[in-house]
């Protein structure tokens, strides 16, 4: 295992299964109205618009977390529960069938509407919870090569906890994304949608 699969799991382990369930929470509702907001300063004319060639636009990084973000409340669902879910992980780079063709005010209702189902399951969690259901989940981090970096993903088995971080931070490093998106195609950061 390379250093950056070992200090992402250390990462899960410490802020996903072993922290405590309030702060778990906190950090991700706080992760969601971030995305939340940053969505509602998208100004319309730079949405569907990609940063350059082979690039994911903002319109399709959100029809992104709709549908990986949809299949993991399906699994988180059954993880709280203490089943494993009967689902496969979700793939790095799911996306609909047509994700330009799906009304904008129609996508960002449907990621806040997954974001509060999530939210309601980790907070039908308890402490006692079990740890030992696990769920797979493909991890991606960058790692070094030459003078760049190349994604590098393999398939993790992990806890409701742990499942919960790495969907934050999903969500967390997609929101990025999404605002260097916007600086590359000239958005000034925090630009209203007015």
């Amino acid at each position: 295992m390379r250093p950056e699969q070992t200090r992402v799991l250390d990462y899960l382990r410490a802020k996903g299964t072993e922290a405590p369930l309030p702060e778990l929470r906190g950090h991700l509702a706080a992760t969601f109205r971030k995305i939340d907001a940053l969505l509602d300063s998208v100004p319309p004319d730079l949405r569907s618009a990609p940063p350059a060639p082979g690039r994911w636009s903002v319109h399709e990084l959100v029809d992104h977390l709709v549908e990986s973000h949809r299949r993991a409340v399906e699994q988180l669902r059954f993880l709280v529960a203490g089943r494993r879910p009967l689902s496969a992980a979700i793939p790095a780079s799911l996306q609909s069938s047509a994700p330009l063709e799906r009304p904008w005010d129609d996508l960002v209702a449907e990621l806040r509407s997954i974001h509060r189902a999530f939210l309601d399951l980790v907070d039908g969690a308890t402490e006692e919870t079990s740890l030992d259901i696990t769920a797979p989940v493909v991890m991606v981090v960058k790692a070094p090569q030459g003078d760049g970096t190349i994604p590098m993903e393999w398939e993790e088995e992990l806890d409701w906890k742990a499942f919960t971080q790495a969907f934050r931070g999903h969500t967390a490093e997609h929101r990025a994304q999404i605002e260097r998106t916007l600086s590359a195609l000239g958005a000034a950061p925090g630009a209203s949608a007015a």
